[in-house]
């Protein structure tokens, strides 16, 4: 590189990257960084918006002098960014299916007509006419890539489109869109009309036998340069991107047999042309393997047309019994042979192969030949439509619409079909209890839905019937059809004198009862409510479970409706709400809650409100439990509507305080600290003790980065959480006429309990809001005076060091409580060294020295990689050595604490020197030898044990000191990588030791 080159790229690097007041693509242009915005991981805006945004520059119309708009000018400036535009393709690989997902169809006509005209091919000319094989391969890849988008955009067109929602209408926005439409109605319109001609162009392709090239970024930076020196190189075959011909002739045939395809629905002959293209396509993509880097095929799609050419292009040589059940359903239904429709249907039921979408496109289909006036159809309408109902209820969705207005008039046929297909539908020996249970609910509700008592006699006499539902449930099924006739003696089995003596309404209540307490299904607890209700007026249901508990600031609002019933219902439906909520039957509980809310909201606004701060407790409770535990943010529509109640002011609502504590705790959970500590209403922090928490954890989680003497909110804290920590005195005179001071443990003084505060920690999972709030009770901890071996943490420095009042705090509740929450925090993230750091002191501070050890290695194991890095200066500090020596020392591993002496900045070989000469040690002694690499302990070990006379332990020494990596003469970095190697082998053998 010249020396004008580097000052050149020096002062471009030396720019920056975000230019002010100028658009993206204009300072892409300028600056040339198109490459190096590309090469960003989530580059902003994305290559396809820069695509519609260069080509849109180079398409504006310019106005002359008389204010006439002419075309877009073909000067410097839009060639360049129309090679831009091609630029951001190629960096794409050119791959349709991304650019068509995301360009408009004008878009992507525009530029590849660019590359066209950039490849040399020549206007004007039609593509059929030109020979791919004499064509340069960028040429000739430029036409296989715009022909290919053109029957892709055909086919394409043909499919059904949603409609978007629209939006305010906008006048201008209006008009683009129309103009827009009428553009891609247009360009449309021709590429229809040279369909033909792109299918030979495509046909032509797949008799190439050579490799192609596409252009990318670094062709057409050359074309741009260089136009008629590129032309040679162009032709060479190592110019542009190399397309294998396998990868190219497995696109075509993709895309020529969706072409073939869609003609067929108008030339049932083209689906054979269809049939051999995908296949072929199949037979490629086999071929290609994993190799393949430029041919992405949607092989489910493929699948999907494979089958469908199966079904309506099936090979000569195929038996009845190789045909795939489409096949055989499609050739019935076109030979009209509907019984083996029904049969084959009936067979599925069993093995579940055909999909329900197909099966009920079958139904709908004899329904359309039904109502056009073949009456023959029916009778098989009913049955492929009770077909397909047992299928329904065996994968348990609910029975169709359609099933009940075909049964509107049952008779004897349509009954002894059902219960065909029921029977041959399951396997009574390998079905699950699942599907079992499925049936003969099936059965039991066709059983109530009967009002002709021959016909329930013929379903209830039936053998799958008699198995499936117990004796209980069958006598079940006798007593309520008995009380909708009570003169018909109605029998499900072989009948017995037993079965017709009529059960007593205690009896029939106490079953009720029981069904009351096992429901969780809204409907059927209104209806067995309403049977209760209909038995005697004199009970109170509410009552019948003493599991169900309802919250006592809703149970008088709830007690006070006048009518029995309702009340009964809103009781039992919000105690088991809550217990499905408590139990997290998430689902059950959102149903209950919703019918309650529904009730509610008829007759009560109060009760219609606590339903809906319930169901927004419970939608937080669901995203936690569910996809909130993935890090997936919450949707802003919950984010708005806990907003909305902690902004509530409606009087006289019934509130419950676990609501508040898990609205204010999911604000921090997911970091909507501006919202707590900018947005919140003034009323909201003097009434609410939790938002006012909340604000001053948000706030001094944003002031953290800043000065200390800017940390007022942090001071605002302290002060706050030491005033619930403080305990109220009282002087009490005794017996014998001395006063005594009697502490309370709960302090009335703060803006709640310490309990209620310990409740509320232990919602948050915001690991800073946890640091925090650790920190904070440590350094409370460490302020009274008695305090011998103070607990580290990260930021403790930001909270005052001392208190006016030392004897208000209750010390014994604030260690209590750093335990808890320390306890709490690694269940949430047992990976946090700081946190295990806190643990180990406090382990430390209560003399446990093995547990202390266990946590002090796992803290330098989880930031280290189990030491296989050198563990951060900032973990293991010298205060942590320190006490990771006394440790070992108390625990008689003397041999260990003079190892552990190393760690430290500065080498204590006075407390080496003095455990080596301990000879009651309780580790493995010289085995530990090779993991000191200092040599001056090294030789105080060697004197020493010369002094005691242990030959083997000096030699033992003497070769540790004879390793040539410990020689004084050696490098600086030689001998760190020495201690570095011995550190870690050192620390894994004591984490195994402790762990």
């Amino acid at each position: 590189m010249s020396a004008e080159a580097a000052d050149r790229e020096a002062a471009t690097s030396s720019r920056p990257c975000t230019p002010p007041q100028t658009s993206w693509f204009e300072f892409l242009l300028e600056e040339s960084l198109l490459e190096k915005h590309l090469r960003k991981p989530c580059p902003d805006p994305a290559p396809v918006q820069l695509i519609v945004q260069f080509l849109e520059q180079a398409s504006k119309p310019s106005v002359n002098e008389q204010n006439q708009v002419q075309p877009p000018p073909d000067n410097k400036r839009n060639r360049i960014l129309k090679l831009l535009a091609l630029k951001v393709a190629a960096h794409l690989k050119w791959d349709l299916d991304i650019l068509e997902k995301s360009l408009s169809v004008p878009v992507l006509n525009m530029l590849l007509n660019e590359l066209l005209c950039i490849s040399k091919v020549p206007p004007g000319t039609k593509h059929v006419d030109m020979d791919l094989a004499t064509l340069p391969p960028t040429t000739a890849m430029a036409i296989l890539l715009y022909n290919r988008w053109a029957i892709r955009t055909i086919v394409q067109s043909s499919f059904p489109v949603k409609q978007a929602k629209p939006g305010p209408p906008q006048l201008s926005v209006m008009n683009q869109m129309q103009q827009e439409k009428e553009l891609t109605e247009n360009i449309l319109k021709v590429l229809k009309e040279q369909a033909s001609d792109s299918i030979l162009v495509l046909e032509a392709a797949l008799k190439l036998n050579k490799d192609l090239y596409v252009h990318t970024m670094r062709t057409l930076d050359l074309l741009a340069v260089e136009p008629g020196m590129v032309n040679g190189e162009t032709e060479s075959s190592t110019a542009g991107l190399k397309i294998r011909t396998e990868e190219m002739q497995c696109q075509v045939c993709y895309d020529l047999g969706a072409a073939y395809f869609q003609q067929g629905s108008t030339n049932s002959a083209v689906y054979e042309n269809a049939r051999e293209k995908f296949f072929r396509t199949k037979e490629l993509i086999a071929e290609i393997g994993s190799l393949s880097l430029h041919c992405t095929i949607d092989e489910k799609r493929l699948a999907g047309y494979c089958q469908a050419c199966d079904v309506l292009v099936p090979s000569s040589d195929s038996t009845s019994q190789q045909l795939t059940p489409y096949s055989q359903v499609h050739i019935c239904l076109r030979s009209g042979n509907y019984q083996d429709v029904v049969k084959i249907f009936i067979e599925d039921n069993l093995t579940f192969s055909l999909p329900i979408q197909f099966r009920q496109s079958v139904l709908r289909e004899l329904f359309q030949k039904a109502q056009q006036g073949n009456e023959a159809l029916d009778e098989i309408s009913f049955k492929v439509c009770a077909c397909n109902t047992v299928r329904d209820i065996l994968e348990g969705r609910a029975i169709s619409v359609q099933f009940n207005q075909l049964f509107l008039r049952p008779n004897k046929e349509k009954i002894d079909f059902l219960l065909e297909v029921c029977s041959r539908s399951i396997n009574l020996e390998k079905a699950s209890d699942c599907l079992k249970g499925n049936m003969a609910a099936f059965l039991k509700n066709v059983c109530l839905g009967l009002e002709d008592l021959q016909y329930v006699f013929m379903i209830s006499s039936h053998e799958l019937f008699i198995t499936l539902l117990k004796d209980e449930e069958r006598k079940l099924l006798v007593d309520q059809m008995r009380k909708r006739s009570p003169r018909v003696n109605l029998c499900i089995k072989p009948v017995t004198s037993f079965y017709d003596i009529p059960a007593s309404a205690s009896v029939n209540i106490g079953q009720l009862e029981h069904q009351l307490i096992l429901s969780v299904d809204p409907w059927r607890i209104r209806q067995i409510l309403i049977e209760l209700h209909g038995m005697t007026s004199e009970r109170q249901f509410w009552t019948v479970s003493n599991k169900w508990e309802v919250p006592s600031v809703y149970s008088g609002v709830i007690l006070g409706i006048k009518d029995n019933l309702t009340r009964d219902l809103v009781y039992i439906l919000m105690a088991k709400g809550l217990h499905c909520s408590t139990v997290k039957d998430f689902s059950h509980a959102k149903q209950l809650f919703a019918a309650c809310l529904e009730l509610v909201t008829e007759f009560s606004p109060k009760l219609r409100q606590v339903m809906l701060n319930e169901m927004l407790l419970l939608d937080i409770h669901t995203h936690e439990a569910g996809t909130g535990q993935s890090g997936e943010r919450p949707p802003s529509d919950l984010i708005s509507r806990v907003r909305g109640y902690l902004e509530m002011r409606l009087p006289d609502i019934p509130l419950r305080q676990v609501i508040a504590e898990e609205c204010v705790a999911f604000m921090l959970n997911w970091r909507e600290n501006e919202y707590l500590t900018l947005q919140v209403p003034t009323f909201l922090l003097q009434n609410n003790p939790y938002v006012k928490l909340g604000q001053l954890l948000a706030a001094t989680c944003k002031e953290l980065p800043g000065p200390k003497e800017s940390r007022r909110t942090a001071k605002d804290l302290w002060e706050v959480v030491v005033q619930i920590c403080s305990v109220s005195s009282q002087h009490k005179r005794g017996n014998d006429g001395r006063v005594s001071l009697i502490k309370q443990r709960e302090s009335t003084l703060g803006i709640m309990y310490r309990s209620e505060l310990l409740s509320f920690i232990k919602k948050l999972r915001e690991p800073l809001v946890l640091t925090i709030i650790l920190s904070l009770f440590v350094k409370l901890h460490n302020v009274r005076e008695d305090i011998v071996n103070d607990i580290t943490a990260e930021h403790i420095s930001i909270w005052p060091s001392s208190i006016p009042n030392l004897q208000s705090v209750d010390f014994e509740a604030v260690a209590i409580t750093v335990k808890e929450l320390v306890r709490y925090a690694l269940s949430i993230n047992p990976n946090t060294h700081s946190w295990l750091i806190i643990q180990a002191d406090i382990y430390f501070a209560t003399n446990q020295y093995s547990a202390a050890l266990h946590y002090y290695l796992q803290a330098g194991a989880v930031c280290s990689d189990f030491f296989n890095k050198a563990v951060p200066p900032d973990v293991y500090t010298d205060q942590v050595i320190k006490r990771m020596i006394k440790c070992c020392s108390l625990l008689n591993c003397h041999t260990q604490v003079a190892i552990l002496c190393q760690f430290l900045r500065e080498i204590d070989y006075k407390t080496a020197f003095k455990s080596l000469q301990e000879q009651n040690s309780h580790d493995a002694m010289d085995s530990y030898y090779d993991y000191i690499w200092d040599v001056t302990i090294l030789e105080y070990l060697t004197y020493l044990h010369h002094k005691r006379g242990e030959t083997d332990k000096r030699q033992i020494a003497i070769k540790a000191i004879g390793q040539t990596e410990l020689n004084a003469s050696n490098p600086e970095e030689v001998l760190q990588l020495a201690a570095q190697r011995r550190k870690k082998k050192f620390l894994q053998a004591m984490a195994k030791l402790y762990f």
